[in-house]
Parts: structure tokens; sequence; C-alpha cells
């Protein structure tokens, strides 16, 4: 097998399919890429069993010549490392299918490296009795970044170290949770014609994340019972889906909250960041009093006896209220809404508070973060 491909063009791929490989993987033959050239173009594909992510590299036609077609597992570490100290210029890659020797020819330097035989690398999943989607890569790309923080990574409840889709004929719903923070996501402007859920894991979410960055294009979702597929532009994912029972999340979200605050995001955030410093290191615990139109931020460690308070003005409709809040569930949430005011909907200092923009511009968006109190230390 011989072919030509220009090294930035190729590295910049490799780098796109290579977060899906693990760093210690049981099967030594995940530790490779696939490489699969057809005569027009190369196809790389990275596994590590539950995700599998292909790109395809159209190649030059006219530099190629007398190119040969074949397939070969190539150690991805090592080459990663040896593309990026190129220049961006054409590598020649010369592969001896029978002897697994990869052969790599940059201007006056030669390289070797032993591959594997492509054979031992696992099947990409072939999807049967599946429904499609087609969704705008925005949208998925913002339902991403705004709920993949507010998964959970407990081994013992796999389903909420996933995102919850939920897709209807009126509209798509993401949702995540840790049982101490929630975040909801629908959008109105994706729609599905059946009703269907299912759960997807964190790792082929955030390859995806990364591969949709600043990009505005179509992406078609395919789905059955046990995968979910998606293609975009010359990208191929395929992830097994998390199996299992989603806990029903409408039924923790409080209906009744009559204490409404009504803050600037970035000075209730930054003000959150600096009192949050002298907090417990153990809980975060930051105290949240308001009354009248001020809003009091403080946080106390009587372990070493740090302290901290500020009084910021605020628009505050409802009855005193003194409520804890780990500040980490806070700040996160904060820095994943991008109004300028947000508003905090609270009923006691014992239930969970509501967190959601004001005034949001886009109409076919809808987002809303729940957190969990911590209970106040008497002072």
């Amino acid at each position: 097998m011989r072919f030509i491909v220009q090294s930035q063009l190729l590295l910049k791929s490799l780098q796109t399919v290579g977060g899906v490989l693990n760093a210690n993987s049981t099967l030594p033959i995940l530790e490779n890429f696939l490489f699969e050239f057809n005569g027009e173009n190369l196809v790389v594909t990275a596994s590590d069993l539950e995700t599998t992510m292909t790109v395809k590299i159209p190649l030059d036609k006219e530099t190629l010549g007398e190119a040969q077609e074949g397939k070969m597992a190539i150690p991805a570490k090592k080459l990663l490392e040896s593309l990026k100290t190129f220049a961006d210029i054409p590598l020649v890659f010369n592969i001896n299918e029978e002897t697994f020797m990869v052969e790599i020819t940059a201007g006056e330097g030669k390289y070797k490296l032993s591959g594997q035989n492509a054979d031992e690398f696992p099947q990409i999943p072939v999807l049967e009795d599946t429904t499609k989607l087609e969704i705008n890569s925005s949208i998925i790309a913002n339902a991403i970044n705004k709920t993949l923080f507010a998964t959970g990574n407990d081994e013992l409840r796999p389903v909420m170290s996933g995102i919850f889709c939920e897709l209807t004929p009126d509209d798509i719903t993401f949702v995540a949770t840790d049982a101490h923070k929630l975040v909801r996501y629908r959008r109105t402007d994706a729609k599905s014609e059946s009703s269907a859920s299912f759960i997807l894991a964190k790792k082929p979410l955030t390859q995806l994340k990364n591969s949709l960055t600043n990009k505005d294009i179509p992406v078609m979702i395919e789905y059955n019972q046990r995968n979910a597929f998606f293609s975009f532009e010359n990208i191929e994912l395929v992830c097994r889906l998390i199996d299992g029972k989603y806990p029903n999340y409408e039924a923790v979200i409080p209906r009744e909250n009559p204490n409404k605050l009504v803050i600037d995001r970035i000075s209730f955030l930054n003000s959150i960041r600096r009192v949050a410093i002298f907090a417990n290191q153990s809980t975060h615990q930051v105290r949240l009093k308001l009354s009248g139109q001020e809003i009091i931020i403080s946080a106390e460690d009587l372990d070493y006896s740090n302290e901290a308070k500020e009084r910021l003005t605020c628009s505050y409709d409802g009855e005193p209220i003194e409520i804890g809040f780990n500040s980490k569930f806070l700040q996160e949430m904060l820095n994943n809404i991008d109004n300028e005011m947000v508003r905090l909907e609270m009923s006691q200092p014992n239930r969970a508070g509501i967190l959601m923009p004001m005034d949001n511009e886009n109409k076919d968006e809808d987002i809303l973060m729940l957190v969990m109190p911590v209970m106040l230390n008497q002072s």
C-alpha cells in the first residue's frame, strides 16, 4: 500500500479521532489507528470498543501516481508524536501488508515503524432498524456545552454519567444530573417525527463537541436500541448507548418558587469566586442572605478562621431568606449561561434553587439549571 498525504492535514485528522483512544487499553490493537486506503480516500479509524470514530481524508490524485490500496493498523502514539515535529510537507507512506512494516518518507528523512494486522482491528458496528434525524451542528454543540458539566461520575449509577436525550415532535431536550445539580436544555427549533429517548455517554459527546466547534452544518443522527451514529462532513462516530432508565427529572424540579432574585450574572459570578476562596475547602459552601434589594454573599472556614463577605445590589421579590450552596456548582452554572442577567428562584433554605437566564434572546432555547442547597452552619 502506498499513498501521499500532507503532514498537517493528517495530523489534524488524527487529532480529531485520537480522543477516542484509551491510554491503557486491554486490547493492544486498540492502541493503533486503522488506516484504510481505497485509491482516492484515506480513511482513519480509532476505537475503544464503546466508541468508534472515523475520518475520511481525500487525497490528491495527481500526486498519488501508482497509489496502491490496502489497510494497516499503525501505532497511534508514535505516529502522532512524529507528525507534530514536521512542517507542512508531503509524506509518502509505503506499507508492506505482509511484514506489517510502515515506511514514511518526509523530505530527506526516512522513518520505519512496525504496524499490526488490520484484520485484528474490531469491526465498526453496523446499525440496523434505525431512526434518522437531522439537526444543526450548533444546536448539538450548544446542548453538549450547556449540559456536560452536570453529568455524574458515580460508577454505581452509570445512567447519570451521560446525557439524557428526549426527542418529541415538538422539541428536543437534553438533561444531565449528578443528584446535586441538574441542567435541562430544550430546543423547539429541532424536532423528531417520533418520540424517543436514550442516554449518550460522556466520551463520545466530548468528541462530538470538539469536532463541531464553530461549525454550522447539518448532522445526521441515526439510533436504535443499542447504538447511536453521527455523521457530518468527513467524520463519522458510532457509540454504544448507556443501558438503563433515566430518573424522572421533571419530578425534582420545584414548581412553586415565590422568592425570586434577578442579578447581573458577571457581578454575581465574580463575587462568588472571590468569597469562595475563604470557604471551607471540603463543602465549598457560600451563604446567600437576601432581603430588600440587596444580597449578602458570605463564606467562612472555622478551622482556619477564614471568612469573607460581600454586598451586592439586586432585584429581589420575596420573603427574607438565607440559603447555602456549593460555590463550585454555582460557578459552573453561571459560566454556562450567556445572558447578562440571571434569575435565581427559591422556596425554602432546604429546597433546590432554580437558575435560569433572563430575557433569553434565542426564543427557541429554553435552559433551566437546578442546584441543591447545602445545610447552613449556624453561626
